[in-house]
Parts: C-alpha cells; sequence; structure tokens
C-alpha cells in the first residue's frame, strides 16, 4: 500500500514544472521531486526524478525486483 501526499507543485521556467511528493510504501517514508519540461507542443520532453531517501529507494527498489525481475531493480536477476 502507498500513502501519497503532494507537498508543492508549481511551474519551472517557461517550459516545465516541479512537483514534489511524500509517500510511504510498505510504511518506509519515500520523498520524491520530480522536474518535467515540455517541448514547443506542450509535450514532456525530459522527466528528472530523485527519490529520497536512499535507504528507500532501495527498499522500494527491491520490491520492484521481486514484483518484476529484470536488471534494473536492485537484488532481481539480469
Amino acid at each position: 500500500m502507498c500513502i501519497r501526499q503532494k507537498l508543492f507543485a508549481d511551474p519551472y521556467g517557461d517550459n516545465g514544472f516541479l512537483e514534489d511528493y511524500t509517500a510511504q510504501v510498505r510504511g518506509e517514508p519515500v520523498g520524491v521531486v520530480v522536474l518535467v519540461t515540455r517541448n514547443a507542443a506542450e509535450e514532456p520532453q525530459h522527466i528528472v526524478v530523485n527519490h529520497r531517501p536512499r535507504s528507500s529507494l532501495l527498499f522500494v527498489s527491491r520490491l520492484l525486483g521481486e514484483k518484476f525481475g529484470g536488471e534494473h531493480f536492485v537484488g532481481s536477476e539480469s
């Protein structure tokens, strides 16, 4: 179960926006900052996501690796 709360959302520069979230995943706190920039057609062009703290990021990555496998998650088999 994930409980999420948006703390902040605002335009960023001329063509983007910034959002800050907090969440809990199985009781572990996770903070997320998202920066999205858009192209001339107003479509997302670049997305940057920062998770914190690192220990929670690794915990979530392990959960995703258990569920989906693949090489992009901590502890998953290639």
